[in-house]
């Protein structure tokens, strides 16, 4: 079998690549322009300005695999600890060619993995114990075949940044406000102005990035299912997993789901028992459509077979 993805046997993705690079180019336009914007109001806090743009970024780039695992309690595990976790991910990782990651398990009843890293060398692929108790052998590897693809395609890292740049932007046109009012002094016109533009242009900046990073997140998710069925060859496996984590899901307690809920893009699947108002929102694409692809999927490999 030919390698096909960045040196692994994970199928490509053309669209998914696209999508990445039209939507880091997008919002880091957005960002350079919130920047460029706020030193020319706020002369006397351009320095503040981007000295925060400079230091969070570079600390978010290095850091943000680190704040991800810790957030949503991630713990390393050896080969004696997690012998099956680390079994399945030995035989996908030879089956896909790739560097073996970090292996952990987060101890929660919630269902679910999630993967993280900004490149294979320090990337992580990570189980919950609720997971682990839940699923057949099958159906894990299925699942830790989708979280492998997304550090294949290294989507884990565009999706990071991205989501960081937006909030990035509000937090300094935020602190770019405070300094400038003080700067300017008083209640001036200029304040004024300022009290209203600034926060208008923090709201439109925040919005912009979460509806881009949110198209990317559920198309990401559509694709690393494709790969995942791909390189198995058991698209059933994966849905039979799909299907009973989300079912699990609903029963678990509303306060396990918040908690869970902020790393949502990140997960297998959305730690939500509610729908959201409005598809643009989510940052999973619907259970139905990921089903169905899988189902042409496993039709396809059936014609082939």
């Amino acid at each position: 079998m030919r390698k096909t993805t960045r040196g692994t046997r994970f199928a490509p993705d053309r669209g998914l690549t696209t999508r990445m690079v039209g939507t880091m180019f997008f919002i880091g336009l957005l960002y350079v322009v919130v920047v460029g914007v706020l030193v020319v109001l706020l002369r006397g806090a351009w320095p503040i300005v981007l000295i925060l743009a400079g230091g969070l970024f570079v600390a978010q780039f290095w850091f943000s695999d680190r704040i991800a695992e810790f957030g949503m309690g991630a713990r390393e595990v050896t080969p004696r600890e997690a012998p099956e976790l680390h079994g399945a991910v030995d035989r996908l990782c030879a089956l896909a060619d790739m560097p073996k990651p970090r292996v952990a398990v987060a101890d929660t009843d919630v269902p679910n993995a999630f993967a993280t890293g900004r490149n294979r060398n320090n990337a992580l692929v990570c189980a919950t114990t609720g997971l682990l108790r839940r699923l057949e052998p099958e159906e894990l590897e299925g699942v830790l075949a989708h979280e492998l693809s997304h550090v294949a395609h290294r989507d884990v890292a565009v999706m990071t940044i991205a989501s960081f740049l937006g909030v990035l932007a509000g937090i300094i046109t935020r602190v770019g406000l405070w300094g400038g009012l003080r700067r300017v002094g008083g209640r001036d016109t200029n304040t004024a102005i300022l009290m209203v533009v600034v926060p208008l242009v923090s709201a439109v900046v925040y919005a912009v990035s979460l509806l881009l990073t949110r198209m990317l997140s559920r198309y990401r998710e559509l694709s690393a299912d494709r790969a995942a069925a791909l390189l198995t060859g058991r698209p059933s496996a994966l849905a039979s997993a799909l299907t009973k984590v989300t079912g699990q899901l609903a029963r678990i307690p509303t306060r396990d789901l918040r908690q869970a809920e902020p790393f949502n893009a990140f997960w297998f699947a959305p730690a939500l028992s509610r729908e959201t108002l409005s598809g643009l929102l989510s940052s999973h694409p619907p259970l139905e459509r990921r089903l169905d692809q899988l189902g042409r999927i496993a039709a396809a490999l059936g014609r082939a077979g």
